[in-house]
């Protein structure tokens, strides 16, 4: 399918808004897995994991998964079946990868309300992506959001900066839908791993505001420790409403993360909405330091996912489960909330929402 032309305008000047999590969902999109260097020792482990992700998605909304041959599609299928998944509610489609991530190679979707003129409600934004500007296996990845959008027939914009593609991944944002985004500086601002080469604050935010639809910018401070992508969101601080945010706090100050995650409290206390009010904050714990190889990973309870009547919530088999579980369940009354056990999957340094990427219903 060839998607319409995508009109000049910026997504924000046609109406365009990306939406919160937790707004419906006409489905959700992940990538099979197929590397097994990106799940050192674990990766015979994972194709359950994202079967068991598919089969809670399944139940409630439409699941799009990208394959890289028919012979991986018929295994996946197979794996699916005998994991109890209604295949009814999955689609395939068979387009090469490099990485499972699709948080961060995957369309950032937007939204505009529905009126007289026939404009398409759904449309997607395909920014660059560089493996965070670490690995140099990406091209593959680099072409999935524009493939998403052609596939689906939406309007689709490629951010741009001097002829380059603009680069953003997911899992570096996290929006309100009514106008607030969260984001570290360590990941957007930084000049460890510029994703922008000379892009300041400035800039940045201007592009966010044009094809996001953003209003106001709530910049923490830092990641968590073992985070691949230096300083994502989604491991930090996520909306769990339009003015509330789940915040990760680590009480034990000889821990590395205790520092940093009490800054990004501190900002927090002080943040403010779109509307210049302040924000309801909703502390979760963090799980016992997790290594391998004497690497620590990302372990975070705040890398869950929102899902039409669902709620995913990495678990690591730590008596913290139990608190991180019954603080997000308080968060979302309208939904279930299920553990999916992490245990695997974070040695890929992601977990479940790093897995997903939602497509918003019409």
């Amino acid at each position: 399918m060839t998607a319409p032309r995508t009109p000049r305008r910026s997504p924000r000047a046609a109406g365009y808004r990306m939406p919160a999590e937790w707004a419906p969902h006409a489905g959700t999109w992940i990538v099979w897995p197929q590397a097994p260097d990106d799940f050192p020792g674990r990766f015979g482990a994972i194709p359950l994991a994202i079967a068991e992700i598919v089969r809670l998605l399944a139940a409630h909304e439409a699941v799009r998964i990208v394959v890289g041959s028919p012979r991986r599609e018929a295994a996946a299928r197979s794996l699916l079946v005998a994991s109890g998944v209604e295949l009814a509610n999955v689609r395939f489609f068979r387009w090469p990868t490099d990485r499972s991530w699709v948080r961060d190679s995957g369309p950032i979707f937007v939204r505009r309300p529905p009126d007289a003129t026939g404009a398409a409600p759904v449309a997607a934004t395909a920014w660059g992506f560089t493996a965070w500007a670490k690995y140099p296996n990406f091209r593959r990845d680099a072409r999935l959001g524009a493939r998403v959008g052609r596939a689906l027939g939406v309007p689709t914009w490629r951010p741009r900066r001097d002829g380059a593609p603009f680069v953003l991944e997911g899992g570096a944002i996290d929006v309100n839908g009514a106008g607030a985004l969260l984001a570290t500086e360590e990941c957007l601002l930084g000049t460890v791993q510029e994703r922008n080469p000379g892009v300041g604050r400035a800039e940045l935010e201007r592009m966010l505001s044009e094809y996001l639809g953003v209003d106001r910018f709530v910049w923490l401070a830092r990641g968590i420790v073992g985070d691949d992508t230096h300083g994502h969101i989604d491991d930090v601080a996520r909306f769990v409403g339009e003015r509330t945010i789940a915040v990760a706090r680590e009480p034990r100050a000889d821990d590395p993360n205790h520092a940093p995650l009490e800054e990004n409290w501190e900002r927090l206390q002080r943040a403010r909405d779109a509307d210049d009010r302040p924000f309801e904050l909703v502390e979760l714990p963090m799980p016992a330091p997790i290594a391998y190889d004497g690497q620590r990973v990302p372990a975070s309870y705040l890398n869950f996912y929102i899902a039409n009547g669902v709620v995913l919530v990495p678990t690591f088999n730590d008596p913290a489960d139990r608190l991180a579980l019954a603080t997000i369940a308080s968060a979302f009354p309208d939904r279930t909330v299920r553990g999916v056990h992490s245990g695997d999957l974070i040695w890929g340094l992601g977990s479940v929402h790093c897995l997903t990427q939602q497509e918003p219903a019409a």
